[in-house]
């Protein structure tokens, strides 16, 4: 057991791509808590998907021992999160469990949009925060002029900034130092009556949910009945420990501790996030401020490509649930693709992991539908309606009028891109609310636009015009008007309604007509022909045609009257106009993953 007063919590934050994965690695390096010829690159990232994205998912946490100059043993409890927008839901997590923050800045980068957002975000939380200047070796580092902007674009002392390059080591005792010293140990007693904060979970096969907390007030030991205040639920703890890269088991928990428990928890929804863990014998008075709850912005349909593997699907996306809080999900069918779920997301990366995971960790076969985002439908008899799925949308005559969720999204840019930049936002319906300069050679632009046209390539294309250097960050503002369509999507005349999408009406032709091209080359050619149509209701907008596979029946005439040619030719249409009437396309899976993963041009 470590005093409270010699444990620190915090957590890395920091625009994506800053180094926060691989300060972890050092602070596990230079702490000597594995042996030398294990450690790797990214070791804070378990998943496949981190490693090869080199981006972090999931927040993890870390106990690390520190002996300090002053002599003391400190245990230091750190959580490594993730950089990108989408996963600002992990990092509140993070956040809510700890004391402070070391805000990482790119000597090379400088201050960028996410860098701000996170920022504001631990301040919410009163945390302390450290500004960490890394990256110091790289040519391109400019750390006066980084100095400046701490002071300026965050209003933090420079002075408390600590240089390092996480790559080489430079700057890590001092660091350990600053952590020490600037951090304040946690807050409560060991007297006091149980309370502690589910920050995380995952799936054990063998242990069943193992619980990630927070102790704030009290002890945890094996043997304790605890009570879970959301769910109400009591359990017989089994096991506590520490992270120090894997689970370390330890006599229990004790007030300032991170750490698990393992309480033989076999149903799998008892656990949620933000929950709080207490006693189950003297609870305690009240549960703790639970977490923002973020409400999902993207909504795309999951289907089993095997109909016999839904009931194995649905346990799947349980277990993914519980190790990303930030997944919601229902129950879903569709006339082409059978019985699925319609789940939400916090944006397209978001779902794009969520997608990967299913098939490697789960070995799911599975289909999604296009992406969506949730329009706010007026109905004529004065009711309002919430809709992201094409399959709820009402009929026309009935719609009074629709509205869109739009963003703030906050741009920051080096000058000589802010033309092109601008082009973009306006190509993208985006308005203009506010623009200033930074200093000599950053600019940063406001823009308010649908959230719809952000989804799908608007990330790549500012990467693109901006050679890398723009930093993107956005948060949802609330709904607008906008002018709202269904697009069907007919094969042979049939209606497919896993390919049906909801759009602005200004992009419903080129939407319907690059989904047509999509299908014509997917879609194998038969003995008739086949039409591919995109209809806003019963007027065709778009139109694609697979030619159909034809016998030559004029192979056998070799002269003689043209009316023998022309009644064989007559023959052979009869019989391809019959086989259109009873013939069924089968659409391949491919077909709705090329529909999905299409980029409007």
């Amino acid at each position: 057991m470590t005093e409270s007063r010699y444990i620190r919590n915090f957590c890395i934050v920091a625009h994506i791509d800053h180094g926060k994965s691989t300060l972890a690695d050092r602070l596990i390096e230079k702490a000597e808590v594995i042996d030398a010829r294990n450690i790797h690159a990214q070791m804070t990232d378990n998943m496949d998907i981190e490693r090869e994205r080199g981006i972090t998912i999931k927040s993890q946490a870390v106990s690390i021992p520190y002996t300090a100059a002053d002599g003391n043993k400190y245990l230091l409890n750190f959580v490594d999160t993730p950089g990108h927008v989408d996963f600002t839901y992990e990092v509140s997590r993070a956040i809510a469990s700890c004391e402070g923050a070391v805000l990482i800045i790119d000597a090379s980068q400088g201050v960028e949009s996410q860098t701000l957002s996170n920022m504001y975000l631990a301040l919410e939380h009163n945390l302390e925060i450290l500004p960490v200047l890394n990256k110091i070796d790289l040519p391109a580092a400019d750390v006066p002029a980084t100095l400046k902007q701490i002071e300026k674009d965050l209003g933090l002392d420079p002075e408390t900034a600590v240089c390092i390059s996480a790559k080489t080591g430079e700057g890590i005792d001092s660091l350990f130092e600053a952590i020490v010293k600037f951090f304040p140990p946690p807050s409560g007693s060991n007297e006091d009556n149980l309370q502690a904060l589910i920050f995380d979970s995952h799936y054990d096969p063998y242990r069943g949910v193992v619980v990630h907390i927070r102790v704030f007030s009290g002890v945890i030991k094996p043997g304790d009945t605890v009570r879970f205040m959301n769910s109400e639920a009591d359990y017989k703890v089994e096991e506590t420990g520490i992270f120090i890269l894997k689970l370390v088991p330890s006599d229990g928990l004790y007030s300032g501790d991170v750490g698990y428990i393992i309480a033989g928890i076999k149903n799998i929804s008892d656990v949620a996030v933000g929950d709080t863990v207490t006693s189950a014998t003297s609870p305690c008075d009240s549960p703790l401020p639970g977490f923002k709850q973020i409400k999902p912005v993207v909504f795309s349909s999951i289907y089993p490509v095997d109909t016999n593997d839904y009931e194995e699907l649905k346990e799947s996306i349980e277990k993914l649930k519980l190790n990303d809080a930030s997944l919601s999900w229902e129950k879903d069918s569709s006339v082409a693709l059978g019985h699925g779920f319609r789940c939400g997301f916090l944006g397209l990366l978001h779902l794009e992991v969520v997608q990967e995971r299913l098939e490697r960790e789960f070995n799911q076969s599975v289909i999604f539908t296009a992406p969506s985002v949730q329009y706010k439908i007026h109905l004529r008899h004065g009711d309002d309606i919430f809709c992201d799925n094409p399959a709820d949308y009402p009929d026309e005559g009935n719609i009074e009028s629709a509205e869109e969720p739009y963003i703030r999204a906050s741009i920051i840019t080096p000058s000589q891109y802010l033309g092109n930049v601008m082009s973009l936002c306006i190509e993208k319906r985006g308005i203009q609310t506010n623009l200033q300069y930074l200093d000599e050679k950053r600019v940063e632009v406001v823009y308010e636009m649908p959230l719809a046209e952000v989804l799908f390539d608007f990330y790549d294309k500012l990467k693109s015009i901006s050679r890398g250097y723009a930093s993107f960050d956005y948060d949802v503002i609330g709904f607008k008007p906008t002018e709202l369509v269904k697009i069907d999507i007919l094969i042979n005349s049939k209606p497919v309604d896993a390919l049906s999408q909801l759009a602005y009406k200004g992009n419903a032709y080129p939407k319907a007509r690059h989904v047509c091209e999509q299908l014509k080359e997917e879609i194998s050619r038969q003995q008739f022909k086949i039409a591919i149509q995109g209809a806003i209701g019963s007027q065709i907008i778009a139109r694609e045609t697979v030619n159909p596979v034809r016998k030559d029946v004029l192979a056998k005439c070799y002269g003689g009257d043209i009316t023998r040619k022309r009644k064989l030719l007559e023959k052979q249409k009869e019989g391809k106009k019959r086989m259109k009437m009873i013939g069924d396309v089968e659409l391949p899976q491919s077909a709705f993953l090329a529909v999905l993963r299409s980029k409007e041009e």
